[in-house]
Parts: structure tokens; C-alpha cells; sequence
């Protein structure tokens, strides 16, 4: 799962941030939803971010302000993640995976160890922060929609990794940089699309927090 990710003031990041904070998109959304961009710090569901997707003009690689979180059905929780297994599938996702996929960029995301207690409870221990080995930079997954004008996304997530996997059996899916401009663009292929996720990164380094 991923219900937690990081930003912090780094080279890597100041290209994204920097655009989507001369974004007129954001001027209407703080307008609209009276709340902040956020460009660092603990990024929680609800809050509005930095996302790459595609122009709707050019279609190639920009950034723009989005809300994290698909809006629940009636009675329903809000919406954070997406099985990569079944999201082309899925009602809920279909459109998205097929014409609105994006990346998420951050500096790391936070998981919480997962076990079971000896009455057999499922009890949640340390927080760790992830990212992928050899890199300052972590490009997530994810889909996109449009909520009454504005733009909310849900972060993609696979099994997890062999590394990782004594803290969750969910983790999201991870993209090589060279694979962005593939992942958003609305014409590529299915097949194409598939491909990428399932070649995501799985290398990963961790330390508890």
C-alpha cells in the first residue's frame, strides 16, 4: 500500500515543484478548494501535489496540481490505491488506466511493518522510509480522473518486492525515469502499458524512521 510519501527540497525535484507552482491550475484550485500546494515535508491523502500527466494540447510530459484521493461511491472510503493486477478491469479505474495514467514524483514513500500478533491480530510496528536503490528520486505510478474541475490521482500498487516484503505484501509500482514519457502518453498501447508496469523497479532500500 501507499498512504504516505515524502518531499523534500532537492535538484531532482525543483523542476516539478517549480512548474506546477507557476501552474494557473493551481491559482483556481487554491481558489476553489482553499487549501495549499504542498512542495515538501509528510504528503497525506487529500492534500494537492506536484503530478506529471501529459498536456492536453501538445501531450507531452508537464506537471500539474493534484488532489490525492478518488472521491468514495455513497458509503464507500476515499480511494487511494489501485491494483496494477486489475485496474484495466475494474469499473472504478478502466478509463483511467487507458487514458489518464500519471507519476507521482517524491523523494521516498513510508511503509509501516505489518504482522500478526500471537492472538493473531493484525498490528501495524515501525514506519520505514523506501525508495528505490541508487536513486534520490521516486517516481510512482498512478492514475488520474476529473472531480468536479480538477484533477484527483490514486498511487498504483503491486506485490511487493522479495526485499521488502517482511514489511507489507502491497508496495507501489516504481518507474524508471526513462519509462515516464511512455507511462503518460494517452496513445500508448495497451500492451506498451502493461509492459512498463510489469518491468517496474523492485530494488529497494529502506530505513526505519
Amino acid at each position: 500500500m501507499c498512504t504516505r510519501y515524502y518531499l523534500e527540497q532537492s535538484e531532482e525535484l525543483k523542476p516539478y515543484i517549480e512548474e506546477a507552482m507557476h501552474s494557473a491550475l493551481r491559482e483556481r484550485m487554491v481558489a476553489a478548494l482553499a487549501r495549499p500546494l504542498k512542495t515538501e515535508g509528510e504528503i497525506r491523502p487529500t492534500d494537492m501535489v506536484p503530478v506529471i500527466a501529459p498536456s492536453a494540447k501538445t501531450r507531452t510530459k508537464s506537471v500539474f496540481p493534484m488532489i490525492w484521493g478518488y472521491s468514495p461511491a455513497p458509503g464507500g472510503s476515499l480511494l487511494l490505491n489501485a491494483r496494477v493486477e486489475s485496474a484495466d478491469r475494474k469499473p472504478t479505474f478502466r478509463e483511467s488506466w487507458m487514458q489518464r495514467r500519471c507519476i507521482i514524483p517524491a523523494s521516498w514513500y513510508f511503509e509501516w511493518q505489518h504482522f500478526s500478533s500471537p492472538e493473531g491480530k493484525k498490528k501495524t510496528g515501525d514506519k520505514f522510509a523506501i525508495q528505490p536503490s541508487g536513486a534520490s528520486l521516486t517516481l510512482l505510478a498512478g492514475l488520474y480522473r476529473i472531480e468536479n474541475g480538477f484533477p484527483h490521482f490514486v498511487v498504483l500498487t503491486r506485490e511487493s518486492s522479495e526485499g521488502i516484503r517482511f514489511l507489507h505484501d502491497r508496495m507501489p509500482v516504481i518507474l524508471e525515469p526513462a519509462q515516464a514519457a511512455q507511462w503518460i502518453h494517452p496513445a500508448s498501447s495497451p500492451e506498451t502499458v502493461r509492459r512498463i508496469a510489469e518491468t517496474a523497479l523492485t530494488a529497494m532500500v529502506y530505513e526505519k524512521v
